[in-house]
């Protein structure tokens, strides 16, 4: 506990009188400055208690009353004034000024020399200082035998909440809560989620000041790793700023918490090999020795209806601006992998070079995660299978292809194969390779119509609309049927190509379709 003025007053040795504020002697007393000038304000830093004798005071009652103002000014917790030397007692209106600022006013006998009482805040000070740093290390050796305890994560942050007479919450690397403490910190954690994107970006470790605008809370996040990105996000919520002590405490379990994750990432790393290789099994048709191989590791997902997502970088701009495209995907696995985790689903993600796999059981939490993540992230595109059985994966796999090359050409973040499969063929003749070709065939007859009579065009339009009922186009047209068959021939002779060859006439309707 910090010296106060009215532990100096209790301490027999020092025999100091309160003459005035005896209101304030609860005051801390950081530090002891000893001054004999007039005006010692200018080498004060505000909290000290001031000593003197007094032996530069004089000029009657006005000037005293003017000293010891400046005093209160300059922030002074208390002044002690020694007597038997400059004066025999306290000046009376020196009292009086002390009694009307409400400064605590001592007096110091003579046999009291100045350093006892500066010795007496130091041992204070120390002492302070000794109990807060063996607090620390009681506290931090805690928090590293709840880290070791068969709770783990939980039981640290139970015991970090507790040091802190605050709250703690943990989020994983894609913002999601995965523990707090007190339970009842959970909501109050999920409100702040957002926050954890100001961190993201910013090597690891790295700390901000966060705003609770539906508490009177000071909290700090600070993130979790030693690499590029942060792997997970610590939250530490109080109704004080944290002392230096406490202070040491937060960066402890900072450490700990970071020292599981990094040593989780090898076995991670490992995982995803063992993942990949197991991906690669089933999408080559071996989903026997793939249900071999993986055991009881992937728990049901092999023996249940499953989807497989496959996610790229956009080729379109994005309009949010220029991405990290190695980023969003590694963003896009830690939504998945947090939602597996929160909804106890079995998931295989790989990532591979620009492009990430991820296979899910049909209609989970983990494809709905994905799907919003696509949703607020417009610099991906992603393909989804329909659903099948995990001996079906190499079919699930090429519809996956399909589906995200769609995306690609449609500029969507999410295309379903059941989307590309009961929609139009039209939209997909969008593509420029298409237009380009459709350009190529139809230029010679818009070359014929912009320099000659015939409206080549338009009529090959309107028979092949008719599918070649001559009366039916002509009508449309308001022409004679006779005129509509010389169209036609004309339309042979100039693309040398006949009519009467259905691969012939499906090129021409889908190039009048791309409106090029």
């Amino acid at each position: 506990m910090p010296a106060t003025l009215a532990s100096l007053v209790r301490t027999p040795a020092l025999k100091l009188t309160v003459l005035a504020g005896a209101e304030r002697l609860d005051a801390a007393v950081p530090w002891v400055h000893t001054s004999e000038l007039d005006n010692p304000t200018p080498y004060l830093a505000g909290g000290e208690l001031l000593l003197t004798t007094g032996l530069k005071l004089g000029g009657g009652p006005q000037a005293l009353r003017d000293y010891l103002y400046r005093l209160a000014d300059a922030g002074v917790v208390g002044l002690g004034f020694g007597v038997g030397l400059g004066h025999d007692e306290v000046p009376r209106a020196l009292v009086e000024a002390a009694e009307e600022r409400g400064l605590p006013l001592l007096r110091v006998p003579r046999p009291t020399p100045f350093i006892a009482i500066s010795k007496a805040v130091s041992a204070a000070v120390a002492a302070d200082q000794y109990k807060a740093v063996t607090s620390s290390l009681e506290a931090q050796r805690e928090l590293t035998r709840a880290a070791l305890s068969p709770d783990g994560t939980p039981a640290l942050l139970a015991r970090l909440a507790a040091h802190v007479d605050g709250w703690v919450a943990l989020y994983d690397a894609s913002g999601e809560v995965v523990a707090a403490a007190p339970r009842w910190a959970g909501k109050r954690a999920a409100r702040l989620a957002g926050e954890t994107e100001r961190l993201r970006e910013r090597p690891a470790p790295a700390s901000v000041a966060v705003a609770d605008g539906g508490g009177d809370d000071r909290v700090e996040m600070q993130s979790l790793g030693t690499g590029r990105r942060p792997r997970g996000f610590l939250a530490v919520g109080t109704g004080e700023r944290l002392a230096g002590a406490d202070r040491y405490v937060v960066h402890a379990a900072v450490a700990l918490l970071t020292l599981s994750l990094e040593q989780s990432r090898a076995l991670q790393e490992a995982e995803q090999r063992f993942g990949a290789a197991l991906l690669r099994m089933l999408l080559a048709g071996e989903a026997g020795h793939a249900r071999d191989v993986a055991g009881q590791r992937y728990g049901t997902l092999l023996e249940r209806p499953v989807r497989l997502l496959l996610a790229e970088p956009a080729r379109r701009p994005d309009p949010q601006g220029p991405s990290d495209a190695a980023a969003e995907l590694a963003a896009l696995a830690d939504r998945a992998e947090s939602a597996a985790l929160r909804a106890a689903e079995p998931l295989l993600v790989v990532a591979d070079g620009p492009r990430l796999t991820v296979l899910a059981v049909d209609g989970g939490a983990v494809l709905a995660a994905c799907a919003d993540h696509a949703a607020d992230h417009p610099a991906l595109a992603l393909g989804l299978s329909a659903a099948a059985p995990a001996q079906d994966a190499p079919l699930a796999g090429g519809q996956a292809e399909r589906a995200l090359a769609v995306a690609q050409r449609r500029g969507r973040g999410l295309v379903r194969h059941d989307e590309v499969g009961a929609g139009s063929v039209l939209p997909l003749l969008a593509d420029e390779a298409v237009r380009a070709f459709a350009e190529g065939l139809l230029r010679p007859l818009r070359e014929h119509d912009a320099t000659s009579r015939g409206d080549l065009v338009a009529s090959l339009n309107a028979w092949l609309s008719r599918h070649g009922q001559w009366d039916a186009a002509a009508t449309d047209l308001g022409v004679h049927r006779h005129t509509l068959r010389y169209r036609m021939r004309r339309v042979e002779e100039i693309l040398g190509r006949s009519l009467d060859d259905p691969d012939v006439r499906m090129e021409l309707w889908l190039a009048l379709k791309t409106g090029a």
